[in-house]
């Protein structure tokens, strides 16, 4: 049965002084069936943080609309836009007052595959119904105390240095860059992109949950709402991107004009 896209990007400024988020959801403008996302989270003071995302947007488009499934690897194509992006952003400091840093978390869909890769933690996750399939491990000091054993996820949640990266886009040290992808997907599935100032409110079952139950845009709505509650007046900017791959019936062939089905016969 025929797979469509169900899928909606939302965002929040939350309780920030501004939005230092971006998010992107775009079709290739040549190939049928190439979907990019992508989720940028910002840091640098004033502006910096800003222009640090919006590079990392603006490079990725440009980079899809130059991509050629045919010749060039997804995850390929992914690696390359994070790396100019880094460069871009480094090369960006002189006009900045501080630093300017990024995440990124990307998503390419094909017709035959989906591929992603992240620097940071901004995070995917991709479901089946309501149950978690795979979802990136953060780029951060915390996830890796988790992976050692020094603490628990649990005790992540609320660790003093939970938003403490290990590498980001446009640093001086080179940046480090995670890729997967699968072929394995099918109607019901759902990938969701996002920043830290959603996934900090939720529990992977309860996203699982809300995905599964709910259209792209009511999900993005309901996960809005929810993390802006329970951030109780002290939340982070809010994005999210939510790909819902959705079966539909193959359209009926018609018949030639003046065609007339023959009546099958019965046997007795």
């Amino acid at each position: 049965m025929p797979l469509v896209v169900d899928a909606c990007v939302a965002q929040h400024q939350g309780d920030r002084k501004e939005q230092q988020d971006r998010v992107l959801l775009v079709s290739h403008p040549r190939k049928k069936g190439v979907l990019l996302a992508a989720v940028a989270d910002g840091m640098g003071g004033h502006a910096g943080g800003t222009l640090a995302a919006e590079q990392v947007i603006h490079t990725a488009k440009s980079n899809l609309d130059r991509f050629s499934p045919a010749e060039e690897s997804a995850c390929g194509m992914l690696e390359g836009s994070m790396r100019e992006a880094h460069t871009m952003i480094k090369m960006s400091r002189c006009i900045n007052e501080k630093e300017p840093h990024s995440t990124a978390v990307m998503l390419l869909l094909q017709p035959n595959r989906v591929s992603w890769g992240y620097c940071g933690d901004s995070r995917l996750y991709h479901f089946r119904g309501a149950s978690l399939l795979s979802r990136t491990v953060d780029h951060s000091l915390v996830e890796h105390l988790v992976s050692v054993g020094r603490i628990t996820p649990e005790q992540a949640l609320t660790h003093p240095q939970r938003n403490v990266l290990l590498t980001s886009l446009g640093g001086l040290d080179e940046p480090r860059f995670d890729f997967s992808e699968t072929q394995d997907f099918q109607a019901g599935d759902s990938f969701m992109l996002c920043s830290d100032g959603i996934w900090a409110y939720f529990s992977d079952d309860e996203i699982g949950d809300l995905l599964a139950a709910n259209t792209a845009r009511a999900a993005c709505e309901e996960i809005i709402s929810l993390a802006r509650q329970r951030a109780a007046g002290r939340g982070d900017n809010l994005s999210l991107a939510v790909i819902r791959l959705v079966a539909v019936e193959a359209p009926k062939k018609k018949l030639p004009a003046g065609f007339v089905p023959r009546a099958k016969e019965l046997m007795s």
